[in-house]
């Protein structure tokens, strides 16, 4: 019996001491405590810079993004709407002051041309007046020039130029709009807004719409809302421009200690701290720590000088703590913006891993009384 005791006073110390191992170590949790994120720190050899957020800190990480058009976009001026271009299609009539022109046939005194396309250099061919040069006059202007070469072969000829089609000058339109295509550059549709109302409009919500235009080499984007809102953002057209409207795919992550752990879309608004846990459910009353709410972030060099008091010349891993529990904690995370790509992190209370070491332990120790009286 003395040796079935003592096999199981041992077997209890052998389960305990497991037991404190996988307290320690082993139990389930959400993610790093407070302590394991702050001990990453760039002091203790790590490569975060865990930043305290207060007031100052606060205005200045509070740089936001914007989206808007160059100044060369901006300061583009509108496409004259009678100003001829390659691909354009032409028509001509052409009237001689005598019986038997250059043109006419017998008995008339007029001829028509029609469909004359000017090609990609911008240039049109004349029967007796030759090769000429089209794109960038207007109608009056080539009609002028055409009257002039023909002068000297007809007696005071007449000439009236008409632009059938504007082919040459048009964009393309893509994306979230109710009719996808290429449009041409008229007289009602020579601004962005325009142009999108010609094709049909934004099939998506205004608030998380962006629109993107590409013009050669550069590229400019607006929000939808700041389009309308801002004249300076509704942009004259060029030939070739190409106008993508998409959602907006800017978000923030939630995880942790929060009523639910997701990706959170930023939409146009800016979001700050408190918002961002709030639309998530908000802190989980049974797990959260307050003094540990992190804000994760890649900080461009320009605004980490700022947080960080000293000149960096790259981007830096940056950890905001948030306390909640500060007297004026709620405001300064109210103050504190959320950007593109962040991580919201809370951590889980001391109490809630002490809680479950407990219980691990409790319910070991059950189980260890149990196999000793099987033992016995």
């Amino acid at each position: 019996m003395a040796s079935a005791s003592a096999f199981g006073r041992c077997g209890r110390v052998a389960l305990l001491g497991a037991m404190l191992v996988l307290a320690a170590c082993g139990l389930p949790r959400s993610g790093p405590t407070k302590r394991e994120v702050m001990s990453g720190a760039v002091e203790n050899g790590g490569s975060t810079n865990i930043v305290m957020v207060n007031d100052a800190i606060a205005r200045a990480a509070s740089y936001a993004p914007t989206y808007g058009f160059s100044r060369s976009f901006q300061a583009a001026g509108q496409v004259g709407a009678d100003e001829i271009r390659p691909g354009d299609t032409l028509g001509l009539m052409i009237w001689e002051n005598v019986d038997d022109g250059l043109l006419t046939s017998m008995g008339a005194s007029s001829t028509q041309l029609q469909q004359l396309q000017v090609d990609s250099a911008g240039f049109i061919f004349v029967p007796y007046a030759g090769r000429i040069r089209a794109a960038g006059n207007s109608p009056d202007a080539l009609r002028q020039i055409i009257t002039n070469r023909l002068a000297s072969q007809t007696p005071d000829p007449q000439v009236t130029v008409t632009r059938l089609a504007g082919d040459g000058a048009t964009v393309s339109v893509m994306g979230k709009v109710g009719g996808q295509g290429v449009y041409p550059i008229e007289r009602p549709t020579r601004t962005l807004s325009s142009m999108l109302a010609k094709a049909g409009g934004v099939a998506i919500a205004p608030e998380v719409a962006v629109v993107t235009v590409k013009r050669g080499g550069e590229t400019g984007k607006v929000w939808l809302t700041d389009l309308y809102s801002n004249p300076r953002n509704d942009i004259a057209l060029r030939p070739g421009d190409v106008i993508l409207v998409e959602e907006d795919s800017r978000n923030f992550t939630a995880l942790g200690a929060l009523g639910g752990q997701t990706m959170v879309p930023l939409g146009n608004e800016q979001i700050n701290a408190l918002e961002g846990i709030a639309m998530v459910g908000g802190l989980s009353s049974n797990l959260a720590d307050p003094t540990g709410v992190f804000v994760l972030r890649e900080e461009p060099a320009s605004v980490a000088s700022k947080v960080l008091g000293r000149s960096v010349q790259s981007t830096q891993r940056v950890a905001y703590i948030l306390d909640l529990t500060q007297p004026n904690g709620l405001f300064v995370a109210r103050d504190f913006l959320l950007r593109d790509g962040d991580t919201v992190y809370v951590t889980e209370a001391p109490f809630v891993q002490w809680h479950k070491t407990i219980s691990a332990l409790t319910g070991s120790l059950s189980q260890a009384a149990s196999l000793e009286n099987a033992v016995k």
